[in-house]
């Protein structure tokens, strides 16, 4: 049987030196049937039209105008969808594929009925035997997924096979053409953060299985440890989304119990915050919990 159409979607804003690596190991990978996609989300710096001069080989999608990574994203999906694409992987322009990482998520599409999306193995960049990501779960208090085994020491000795998952993350995920069509892709409306637990929900419902493959394996340029303070922007739109996610999927129950957890503690930020002076953070906290 032939390998089904693969197309990997690579959205850049103003990333061309991590965009090159991941482009560079998305053209070493052993799948037969992959098309790449880079996207330039309207990057101001050129960036977009630099790494579409240094891979002429891969296909170029320019946005005009920064979509975030929802509209990005959607555009390159569009665009897989209308060729042919049997699948479509969304992968982290920070991130990069092993070789046989694409090869074992289709493998693992296929080995079974109604599956929707498969999430790899993600590991450091930094350091590649400490997880990032090992499968995940929606949480349903905190309005966010949740990734199992993070910061631990991977074993490459462990016995892992494929499983189910309630929760795929948009760093990199493999998903079905037909999965696509019958729910549709990210929803805009989030522009950016919390939109990969929008779209597993969404397949959920819709009856598609999420799995885990442990076999395929991609590298995360993330801080390992301790993270940095989220920026303004991203404390906006996280926990705008979050509330938006709670309205739209969650039962009565559920949104109670969200929102007995998240307005305290954005409370507590909020006053945290202000009390170091740091008044940038404390307004979008203010904003995440109010913004329509």
């Amino acid at each position: 049987m032939s390998a089904p159409p693969v197309t990997a979607v690579v959205l850049n804003w103003c990333g061309e030196e991590v965009t090159r690596e991941c482009l560079a190991s998305l053209l070493a990978a052993d799948y037969p049937a992959l098309t790449i996609l880079l996207v330039d989300n309207g990057s101001p710096d050129g960036s977009g039209e630099r790494l579409h001069s240094a891979f002429p080989g891969i296909a170029y999608l320019q946005t005009g105008a920064n979509l975030g990574y929802t509209g990005g994203n959607n555009r390159g999906i569009g665009w897989a969808l209308d060729r042919g694409a049997e699948y479509v992987l969304v992968l982290n322009n920070d991130a990069v594929v092993e070789p046989t990482a694409v090869t074992r998520l289709v493998e693992a599409a296929g080995a079974g009925a109604q599956v929707g999306a498969v999430a790899p193995k993600i590991l450091y960049f930094a350091a590649p035997d400490r997880i990032w990501f090992g499968g995940g779960s929606v949480s349903r208090v905190r309005g966010l997924g949740v990734h199992r085994g993070r910061g631990e020491r991977d074993d490459p000795t462990k016995n892992e096979t494929l499983e189910g998952i309630t929760f795929v993350t948009g760093c990199c995920c493999l998903l079905s053409a037909d999965a696509l069509r019958g729910v549709g892709a990210f929803a805009e409306d989030f522009f950016a953060y919390v939109e990969d637990v929008e779209l597993s929900l969404r397949l959920a419902r819709a009856g598609y299985r999420l799995v885990y493959q442990p076999a395929a394996r991609v590298l995360h340029r993330v801080p390992l440890g301790v993270e940095s303070a989220p920026s303004p922007f991203q404390i906006v739109h996280r926990d705008r989304n979050r509330r938006r996610l709670a309205h739209r999927h969650f039962g009565r129950l559920d949104r109670i119990r969200f929102a007995g957890w998240f307005y305290p503690t954005r409370l507590v930020l909020l006053a945290q915050y202000a009390g170091s002076g740091d008044w940038p953070r404390a307004r979008a906290v203010w904003r995440g919990m109010t913004a329509a």
